[in-house]
Protein backbone atom coordinates (compact mmCIF):
# COMPACT_ATOMS: atom_id res chain seq x y z
CA UNK A 1 0.00 0.00 0.00
CA UNK A 2 1.15 3.13 -0.90
CA UNK A 3 1.40 5.81 2.00
CA UNK A 4 0.87 9.49 1.82
CA UNK A 5 3.36 11.96 2.74
CA UNK A 6 4.36 12.40 5.52
CA UNK A 7 4.47 8.41 6.09
CA UNK A 8 6.28 7.75 3.30
CA UNK A 9 9.73 7.45 4.92
CA UNK A 10 11.65 9.06 8.12
CA UNK A 11 13.13 12.14 6.35
CA UNK A 12 9.68 12.86 4.64
CA UNK A 13 8.27 12.30 8.10
CA UNK A 14 10.58 14.73 10.04
CA UNK A 15 10.79 17.37 7.56
CA UNK A 16 7.38 17.65 7.13
CA UNK A 17 7.05 17.82 11.15
CA UNK A 18 9.72 20.84 11.30
CA UNK A 19 8.10 22.75 8.31
CA UNK A 20 4.64 22.34 10.07
CA UNK A 21 6.91 24.16 13.45
CA UNK A 22 7.78 26.91 11.02
CA UNK A 23 4.60 27.36 9.87
CA UNK A 24 2.80 27.74 13.28
CA UNK A 25 5.57 30.09 14.47
CA UNK A 26 4.48 32.49 12.03
CA UNK A 27 1.08 32.52 13.01
CA UNK A 28 -0.28 35.18 15.80
CA UNK A 29 -1.18 33.94 19.41
CA UNK A 30 0.08 32.31 22.16
CA UNK A 31 -0.78 29.01 21.53
CA UNK A 32 1.05 27.63 18.68
CA UNK A 33 4.28 29.79 20.04
CA UNK A 34 3.96 27.41 23.34
CA UNK A 35 3.91 24.08 20.97
CA UNK A 36 6.39 25.30 19.04
CA UNK A 37 8.21 25.90 21.88
CA UNK A 38 7.93 22.73 23.66
CA UNK A 39 8.60 20.35 20.45
CA UNK A 40 11.52 22.61 19.55
CA UNK A 41 12.59 21.93 23.15
CA UNK A 42 11.93 18.59 22.85
CA UNK A 43 14.04 17.66 20.19
CA UNK A 44 17.80 18.29 20.32
CA UNK A 45 18.14 18.22 16.37
CA UNK A 46 15.10 20.78 16.14
CA UNK A 47 16.04 23.31 18.74
CA UNK A 48 19.13 25.13 17.57
CA UNK A 49 17.63 25.43 14.00
CA UNK A 50 14.60 27.62 16.01
CA UNK A 51 15.53 28.79 19.15
CA UNK A 52 17.03 32.38 18.01
CA UNK A 53 13.72 32.59 16.06
CA UNK A 54 11.56 31.03 19.58
CA UNK A 55 13.50 33.57 21.32
CA UNK A 56 12.46 37.02 18.87
CA UNK A 57 8.71 35.83 19.11
CA UNK A 58 8.84 35.03 22.98
CA UNK A 59 10.32 38.76 23.83
CA UNK A 60 7.00 40.27 21.28
CA UNK A 61 4.59 38.20 22.89
CA UNK A 62 5.90 39.26 26.36
CA UNK A 63 5.73 42.39 25.82
CA UNK A 64 2.24 42.17 24.28
CA UNK A 65 1.18 40.34 27.34
CA UNK A 66 2.93 42.95 29.78
CA UNK A 67 1.45 45.86 28.09
CA UNK A 68 -2.07 44.38 28.27
CA UNK A 69 -2.04 43.62 31.64
CA UNK A 70 -0.52 47.38 32.71
CA UNK A 71 -2.95 49.00 30.60
CA UNK A 72 -6.00 46.29 31.90
CA UNK A 73 -7.11 45.14 28.64
CA UNK A 74 -8.06 41.99 28.76
CA UNK A 75 -6.20 39.37 26.76
CA UNK A 76 -7.46 37.81 23.50
CA UNK A 77 -6.23 34.29 24.68
CA UNK A 78 -7.71 31.48 25.99
CA UNK A 79 -6.81 31.25 29.67
CA UNK A 80 -4.93 27.76 29.44
CA UNK A 81 -2.20 29.29 26.94
CA UNK A 82 -2.56 32.64 29.00
CA UNK A 83 -1.52 30.63 32.07
CA UNK A 84 1.27 28.76 30.15
CA UNK A 85 2.69 32.07 29.16
CA UNK A 86 2.54 33.57 31.83
CA UNK A 87 4.84 30.60 33.87
CA UNK A 88 6.99 31.05 30.50
CA UNK A 89 7.45 34.61 31.37
CA UNK A 90 8.40 34.09 34.94
CA UNK A 91 11.01 31.34 34.24
CA UNK A 92 12.43 34.12 31.62
CA UNK A 93 13.80 32.17 28.23
CA UNK A 94 16.99 32.17 29.04
CA UNK A 95 16.47 29.21 31.28
CA UNK A 96 14.14 27.13 28.39
CA UNK A 97 16.67 24.35 27.35
CA UNK A 98 16.31 20.97 25.64
CA UNK A 99 15.09 17.81 27.24
CA UNK A 100 17.58 15.69 28.92
CA UNK A 101 17.40 11.79 29.62
CA UNK A 102 19.05 9.49 31.55
CA UNK A 103 18.58 5.27 32.69
CA UNK A 104 17.23 4.22 35.86
CA UNK A 105 17.78 0.55 35.49
CA UNK A 106 15.44 -0.47 33.28
CA UNK A 107 13.65 2.64 32.80
CA UNK A 108 13.86 5.40 30.70
CA UNK A 109 13.73 8.81 32.61
CA UNK A 110 13.70 12.73 31.11
CA UNK A 111 13.25 15.53 32.44
CA UNK A 112 11.43 17.73 30.02
CA UNK A 113 10.35 21.33 31.92
CA UNK A 114 8.01 22.31 29.25
CA UNK A 115 5.47 19.51 29.71
CA UNK A 116 5.35 20.78 34.03
CA UNK A 117 2.86 23.38 32.67
CA UNK A 118 0.78 21.23 30.74
CA UNK A 119 -2.95 22.01 31.71
CA UNK A 120 -4.18 18.33 32.51
CA UNK A 121 -7.77 18.42 31.54
CA UNK A 122 -10.14 15.20 31.62
CA UNK A 123 -6.58 13.37 32.72
CA UNK A 124 -6.77 14.56 36.21
CA UNK A 125 -10.62 13.96 36.51
CA UNK A 126 -11.10 10.61 39.01
CA UNK A 127 -12.75 7.84 36.86
CA UNK A 128 -14.61 4.87 37.64
CA UNK A 129 -13.94 2.69 34.72
CA UNK A 130 -13.13 2.62 31.06
CA UNK A 131 -16.48 4.06 30.06
CA UNK A 132 -16.63 6.93 28.57
CA UNK A 133 -19.47 9.37 28.53
CA UNK A 134 -21.23 10.81 25.65
CA UNK A 135 -19.06 12.97 23.10
CA UNK A 136 -19.68 16.59 23.71
CA UNK A 137 -19.11 19.00 21.02
CA UNK A 138 -19.03 21.48 23.34
CA UNK A 139 -15.85 20.25 25.18
CA UNK A 140 -12.41 20.28 24.49
CA UNK A 141 -12.21 17.92 21.51
CA UNK A 142 -10.04 17.92 17.89
CA UNK A 143 -12.28 19.33 15.28
CA UNK A 144 -12.29 22.81 17.26
CA UNK A 145 -11.47 26.01 15.13
CA UNK A 146 -8.25 27.20 16.82
CA UNK A 147 -6.95 23.72 16.64
CA UNK A 148 -6.45 24.23 12.41
CA UNK A 149 -2.75 25.70 12.70
CA UNK A 150 -1.88 22.85 15.24
CA UNK A 151 -2.88 20.08 12.24
CA UNK A 152 0.01 18.55 11.05
CA UNK A 153 -1.28 16.73 7.73
CA UNK A 154 -5.08 15.59 6.91
CA UNK A 155 -6.21 12.91 4.27
CA UNK A 156 -6.88 9.76 3.75
CA UNK A 157 -5.40 6.90 5.68
CA UNK A 158 -6.12 3.38 5.21
CA UNK A 159 -9.20 3.92 3.55
CA UNK A 160 -10.53 6.41 6.01
CA UNK A 161 -10.26 10.25 6.70
CA UNK A 162 -7.87 10.82 9.43
CA UNK A 163 -6.36 13.69 10.84
CA UNK A 164 -2.57 13.88 12.50
CA UNK A 165 -2.51 17.11 15.07
CA UNK A 166 1.22 18.27 16.86
CA UNK A 167 1.25 16.95 20.37
CA UNK A 168 1.22 20.05 22.18
CA UNK A 169 3.47 19.14 25.08
CA UNK A 170 5.29 16.13 23.34
CA UNK A 171 7.21 13.03 25.59
CA UNK A 172 8.23 11.21 22.90
CA UNK A 173 9.85 11.80 19.75
CA UNK A 174 7.85 12.92 16.67
CA UNK A 175 4.80 12.94 18.81
CA UNK A 176 1.62 12.92 16.92
CA UNK A 177 -1.95 12.47 17.82
CA UNK A 178 -3.78 10.79 15.08
CA UNK A 179 -7.39 11.33 15.09
CA UNK A 180 -9.68 8.85 12.62
CA UNK A 181 -12.99 10.21 11.25
CA UNK A 182 -12.97 13.33 13.39
CA UNK A 183 -15.61 14.91 12.30
CA UNK A 184 -17.79 11.41 13.30
CA UNK A 185 -17.50 13.17 16.83
CA UNK A 186 -16.44 9.55 18.18
CA UNK A 187 -15.70 9.27 21.93
CA UNK A 188 -12.77 7.69 23.30
CA UNK A 189 -14.04 4.08 23.30
CA UNK A 190 -12.46 1.64 21.18
CA UNK A 191 -14.56 -0.91 19.49
CA UNK A 192 -13.44 -3.67 17.39
CA UNK A 193 -13.33 -2.07 13.43
CA UNK A 194 -10.89 0.93 15.04
CA UNK A 195 -8.41 -1.49 16.68
CA UNK A 196 -8.03 -3.48 14.09
CA UNK A 197 -7.68 -0.41 11.72
CA UNK A 198 -4.94 0.83 14.04
CA UNK A 199 -3.20 -2.53 14.38
CA UNK A 200 -3.01 -3.08 11.05
CA UNK A 201 -2.21 0.48 10.22
CA UNK A 202 0.91 -0.18 12.85
CA UNK A 203 2.03 -2.97 10.56
CA UNK A 204 1.70 -0.64 7.45
CA UNK A 205 3.90 2.07 8.65
CA UNK A 206 6.45 -0.30 10.36
CA UNK A 207 7.49 -0.46 6.57
CA UNK A 208 8.35 2.77 5.66
CA UNK A 209 8.88 4.04 9.40
CA UNK A 210 11.47 2.21 11.45
CA UNK A 211 10.18 2.56 15.45
CA UNK A 212 6.73 3.93 14.77
CA UNK A 213 4.67 2.90 17.40
CA UNK A 214 0.61 3.66 18.38
CA UNK A 215 -1.29 4.58 21.99
CA UNK A 216 -3.80 4.56 23.30
CA UNK A 217 -5.53 5.30 26.56
CA UNK A 218 -9.08 4.21 27.20
CA UNK A 219 -11.02 6.78 29.49
CA UNK A 220 -9.98 6.23 33.42
CA UNK A 221 -6.30 5.44 31.43
CA UNK A 222 -5.14 8.96 31.27
CA UNK A 223 -7.24 10.00 28.53
CA UNK A 224 -7.33 13.42 28.31
CA UNK A 225 -9.52 14.38 25.55
CA UNK A 226 -12.90 12.64 24.99
CA UNK A 227 -12.50 12.37 21.36
CA UNK A 228 -10.89 8.97 19.86
CA UNK A 229 -7.84 9.42 18.92
CA UNK A 230 -4.36 7.68 19.09
CA UNK A 231 -0.76 9.04 19.97
CA UNK A 232 1.99 8.63 17.53
CA UNK A 233 6.00 8.43 17.82
CA UNK A 234 8.82 7.14 16.04
CA UNK A 235 11.94 5.87 18.48
CA UNK A 236 15.48 4.95 17.68
CA UNK A 237 15.20 2.76 20.69
CA UNK A 238 12.30 0.01 22.11
CA UNK A 239 10.09 1.47 24.92
CA UNK A 240 11.22 -0.03 27.93
CA UNK A 241 8.32 -2.36 28.21
CA UNK A 242 9.63 -4.36 24.67
CA UNK A 243 13.08 -5.15 26.56
CA UNK A 244 13.63 -8.97 26.37
CA UNK A 245 14.62 -9.12 30.10
CA UNK A 246 10.71 -9.00 30.85
CA UNK A 247 8.94 -12.40 31.29
CA UNK A 248 5.94 -11.24 29.26
CA UNK A 249 8.90 -11.19 26.27
CA UNK A 250 10.54 -14.69 27.21
CA UNK A 251 12.49 -13.48 29.69
CA UNK A 252 12.98 -14.35 33.70
CA UNK A 253 11.69 -10.92 34.91
CA UNK A 254 8.13 -10.18 36.21
CA UNK A 255 7.11 -6.70 35.20
CA UNK A 256 5.63 -4.45 37.98
CA UNK A 257 2.17 -4.50 36.34
CA UNK A 258 0.21 -7.06 34.47
CA UNK A 259 1.22 -6.87 30.86
CA UNK A 260 -0.24 -8.93 27.83
CA UNK A 261 1.57 -9.50 24.56
CA UNK A 262 -0.37 -10.43 21.41
CA UNK A 263 0.95 -10.97 17.78
CA UNK A 264 -2.83 -11.76 16.73
CA UNK A 265 -5.23 -8.88 16.35
CA UNK A 266 -8.30 -10.89 17.23
CA UNK A 267 -6.94 -12.61 19.93
CA UNK A 268 -5.63 -9.23 21.35
CA UNK A 269 -9.47 -7.61 20.50
CA UNK A 270 -10.97 -10.49 22.98
CA UNK A 271 -9.11 -9.74 25.78
CA UNK A 272 -9.92 -5.81 25.20
CA UNK A 273 -13.62 -7.08 25.11
CA UNK A 274 -12.73 -8.72 28.61
CA UNK A 275 -11.40 -5.30 30.48
CA UNK A 276 -14.67 -3.71 28.79
CA UNK A 277 -16.79 -6.18 30.57
CA UNK A 278 -14.93 -5.74 33.68
CA UNK A 279 -14.84 -1.95 33.25
CA UNK A 280 -11.03 -1.84 33.42
CA UNK A 281 -9.07 0.94 32.17
CA UNK A 282 -6.35 0.03 30.08
CA UNK A 283 -3.37 1.11 27.97
CA UNK A 284 -2.35 0.05 24.97
CA UNK A 285 1.42 -0.05 22.64
CA UNK A 286 0.69 -0.88 19.05
CA UNK A 287 4.17 -1.84 17.51
CA UNK A 288 4.39 -3.28 14.00
CA UNK A 289 2.18 -6.34 14.26
CA UNK A 290 2.39 -6.76 18.00
CA UNK A 291 -0.21 -5.21 20.91
CA UNK A 292 1.29 -4.53 24.35
CA UNK A 293 -1.74 -4.11 26.96
CA UNK A 294 -1.44 -3.12 30.31
CA UNK A 295 -4.87 -3.33 32.16
CA UNK A 296 -4.19 -0.58 35.39
CA UNK A 297 -6.30 1.02 38.17
CA UNK A 298 -8.48 3.75 37.57
CA UNK A 299 -7.29 7.17 37.19
CA UNK A 300 -7.60 9.30 40.49
CA UNK A 301 -7.94 5.60 42.49
CA UNK A 302 -4.30 6.06 43.33
CA UNK A 303 -2.37 9.00 44.84
CA UNK A 304 0.58 8.94 42.58
CA UNK A 305 3.99 10.09 43.67
CA UNK A 306 4.78 13.73 43.71
CA UNK A 307 7.55 13.04 41.52
CA UNK A 308 4.87 11.93 38.78
CA UNK A 309 1.75 13.80 36.75
CA UNK A 310 0.25 10.87 36.63
CA UNK A 311 -0.06 7.34 34.92
CA UNK A 312 -0.92 6.99 30.90
CA UNK A 313 0.76 4.89 28.12
CA UNK A 314 4.33 6.14 28.30
CA UNK A 315 4.45 5.79 32.03
CA UNK A 316 2.97 1.96 32.48
CA UNK A 317 5.40 1.41 29.44
CA UNK A 318 8.25 2.13 31.71
CA UNK A 319 8.81 5.91 31.05
CA UNK A 320 9.28 8.60 33.63
CA UNK A 321 8.62 12.23 32.85
CA UNK A 322 9.78 14.63 35.74
CA UNK A 323 9.66 18.33 35.97
CA UNK A 324 12.67 19.22 38.42
CA UNK A 325 16.33 18.43 38.08
CA UNK A 326 16.19 16.54 42.01
CA UNK A 327 13.58 14.38 40.91
CA UNK A 328 15.60 13.51 37.60
CA UNK A 329 18.80 13.27 39.60
CA UNK A 330 17.56 11.38 41.91
CA UNK A 331 14.76 9.07 40.98
CA UNK A 332 16.09 5.08 40.49
CA UNK A 333 15.02 1.64 39.86
CA UNK A 334 13.03 0.68 42.48
CA UNK A 335 11.09 4.03 43.40
CA UNK A 336 9.77 3.71 39.80
CA UNK A 337 8.69 0.07 40.05
CA UNK A 338 6.63 0.98 42.85
CA UNK A 339 5.07 3.42 41.32
CA UNK A 340 4.11 0.79 38.70
CA UNK A 341 3.39 -2.12 40.89
CA UNK A 342 1.13 0.18 43.04
CA UNK A 343 -1.23 1.19 39.75
CA UNK A 344 -1.81 -3.22 39.23
CA UNK A 345 -5.57 -3.28 39.41
CA UNK A 346 -7.47 -4.61 42.40
CA UNK A 347 -8.70 -8.31 40.86
CA UNK A 348 -11.98 -8.71 41.14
Amino acid sequence: MTLPDPFAAPDRLRAAFVAGLERQLAEPGLGTFILVLANACFDPAIWPVLKDRLAERFASLAAEVSEGLRSGRRLAYPDDDLMVFLKLMAMGFEAISDTEWRRAGPWEVQFNPLRALRPARASGQKADGCQPPAFNPNGFQFNKPFLKPEILWQGELRRHPARLLYNKFPFAPLHGLLVPDPERQLPQRLTQDWHLYVWHLSETLAETLPGVGLAYNSYGGQASVNHLHFQTFVRAEPLPVEAACWRHNGGDTDYPLPCRVFDSALEAWFHIEVLHGLNRPYNLIYSGGRMYCLPRRPQGSHAAAPWSAGHAWYEVAGGVTTFNRDDFARLDAATIAGELSALAPVQS
